[in-house]
């Protein structure tokens, strides 16, 4: 089911589903227990971007330093369960706003209602994760491997059990590091509920590998009209997570609002270091709240033309460079001041 008539699910402060705008995730990397730790990072991942968090919960002293983590946060929290049910429990009684379980690996059928009740009691969403490498041996012999109608039939099995207890405010995750894979069974999945879909792929990899892993799954899933919540899993800096989730959005026209940078790639002509000047715009316009198009040029000969569809751009020359503005050159400026240039524009455009 595209998300537009997925079943609206409220989230603390966030409503997803029901066309609601897709809400970036991301997961704390810091040990639950050190609550200073823990906000901390959770409020950086804020400052960025981050909609909704998630917390593992290994431990009873973790499930209770949520209530203190919950106080001084602005977003929902999600506290991710395996294996012991009195870890949800304690978690949802101090102020989990979701909980992630597998009832897979929760325990008995006694111990995951058990869980439930409490979720009903307090009004809490379930999320039902569903991991490729998590998949039942039943499953995998069944479909001959590891599949996309393994990983489907193992989540709709978990979410009818829920269902069968009386529940239905719940959110459907399955994930798989295959990409393809991971595409075939949310394609499967949005046929047979109407259940919000958390979107990743798991265990993508480094910054660069499960950038471009999650960009290419992602982008096929959201196009489709797949996808309420998204995660850019990577291994690394949570913080880059968010930029690249956002980027994703904003590249498949689902979310606006923030400067886009685009920049030439180098060549022969380039005759200013062209790579920092790029990177450097980037982390600059970061914390700028504009939605328009900046272009960060190489050459002053091809520079203005190739800006034209940016509402704002600068090219490097010898020892000097060009302020453009819809492909006209405004200013020219010594090159050592084209960062704070363009900087003072967008600090005073015009919206």
């Amino acid at each position: 089911m595209r998300r537009e008539h997925t079943k609206v699910i409220q989230i603390g402060n966030v409503k997803i589903g029901g066309g609601n705008p897709i809400a970036i995730q991301s997961m704390t990397n810091t040990r639950t227990e050190d609550v200073e730790a823990t906000v901390a990072q959770i409020l950086a991942l804020e400052a960025v971007g981050c909609e909704i968090i998630r917390c593992a919960v290994p431990t009873m002293e973790a499930a209770k330093a949520l209530a203190e983590i919950k106080k001084q946060i602005h977003i929902p929290l999600v506290a991710d369960i395996h294996f012991d049910y009195k870890l949800a429990i304690a978690a949802i009684e101090n102020g989990a706003d979701k909980i992630r379980i597998n009832p897979g690996n929760i325990g008995d059928t006694e111990r995951v209602r058990q869980v439930v009740e409490k979720a009903k009691e307090y009004n809490v969403p379930i999320r039902v994760g569903v991991n490729s490498g998590s998949l039942e041996k039943e499953l995998v012999a069944k479909y001959g491997g590891v599949t996309a109608e393994g990983i489907v039939e193992s989540a709709l099995d978990k979410v009818h059990l829920i269902e069968d207890m009386g529940y239905d405010n719940l959110v459907v995750s399955i994930k798989s590091s295959d990409v393809l894979m991971c595409v075939k069974a949310h394609e499967l999945i949005s046929e047979q509920c109407n259940y919000p879909l958390h979107i990743g792929i798991t265990e993508s990899g480094t910054v660069l590998s499960g950038n471009i892993k999650s960009s290419v799954g992602l982008g096929i899933m959201l196009y489709q009209g797949l996808g309420d919540t998204i995660r850019v899993s990577l291994t690394g800096d949570p913080l880059e997570e968010i930029k690249s989730a956002k980027l994703i959005l904003r590249t498949l026209g689902l979310r606006k609002g923030g400067i886009e940078v685009v920049s030439c790639p180098t060549c022969g002509r380039t005759k200013i270091d062209l790579i920092s000047l790029a990177n450097q715009v980037e982390n600059m316009v970061a914390d700028i709240p504009l939605d328009i198009k900046v272009a960060v040029m190489g050459c002053v000969v091809n520079g203005p033309g190739e800006a034209k569809e940016a509402d704002i751009g600068i090219a490097g020359g010898v020892g000097e460079g060009l302020l453009i503005k819809k492909g006209e050159i405004v200013k020219k400026v010594k090159e050592e001041e084209l960062l704070d240039t363009l900087r003072e524009e967008l600090l005073n455009w015009e919206k």
